[in-house]
């Protein structure tokens, strides 16, 4: 008998011992991975339910809610927004009943800003740091209110932390805000060098944003303070 036909002889037995080997334990173990089996099943049936028939209408009546609250917002009547006008829910009865709903995550950052618009800076920075969304403009807007909350706060080293945080989305709207914001913050902690740099980022890069019409006397005012 050659080497290569003895070879592939014992390939096959190999094969064949390891099939047998399976065989075996499934017959041994057909109860435990029947109930593994049920197991898994119940599992994924049961996060299909959670998601389709708890959370879904969940959230739906959570947008319902929101309608109101939104609608005060942008009418600057903050209190009605967090509260409701007792027909409809406020942000936080939202918060309270709809937390685990996208719906609830939003507002979130809703009575955030509401708190940081009325003064409520440590509200403000709590609820904000709730906030976690799929949408990065308004994930990088939420970032930067906490560095004004900060900032009114008198926390000037965190307040500059998450206004670099709210520029890495660089967005034409948002970014040169938070630059600008930077900027002046450096100059009134005398990094003048530092202030530049904000400057002409706004300058090179966001060019059409409102924050680059003036922007160069912004400029030459940092690099004047550069020279003393």
């Amino acid at each position: 008998m050659s080497k290569t036909k003895s070879h592939k002889e014992d390939s096959f037995e190999n094969v064949e011992s390891v099939l047998s080997r399976s065989e075996q334990f499934i017959e041994n173990n057909q109860k435990l991975l029947t109930i593994i089996a049920g197991s898994i099943i119940i599992i994924a049936a049961g996060i299909w339910s959670i998601k389709e028939l708890y959370l879904k209408p969940r959230n739906i009546k959570a947008q319902e809610s929101m309608f109101s609250a939104q609608n005060y917002f942008e009418k600057d009547s903050f209190q009605l927004a967090l509260d409701g006008d007792g027909n409809t829910l406020g942000f936080l009865k939202i918060i309270d009943n709809f937390g685990s709903t996208k719906a609830g995550n939003l507002a979130n950052c809703y009575t955030g800003l509401c708190y940081l618009h009325m003064g409520k800076f440590n509200e403000a920075i709590k609820y904000l740091k709730e906030f976690s969304g799929d949408d990065k403009l308004l994930s990088f807007v939420a970032t930067g209110a906490i560095g004004d909350a900060y900032l009114e706060l008198g926390q000037k080293d965190k307040a500059i932390s998450y206004y670099k945080d709210a520029t890495k989305g660089e967005d034409e709207l948002t970014t040169p805000v938070y630059l600008m914001k930077l900027g002046l913050i450096y100059e009134e902690s005398g990094k003048q060098e530092d202030a530049v740099e904000a400057y002409k980022l706004i300058k090179d890069k966001y060019k059409n944003s409102t924050e680059a019409r003036q922007i160069d006397k912004y400029i030459t005012r940092a690099e004047f303070g550069l020279k003393k």
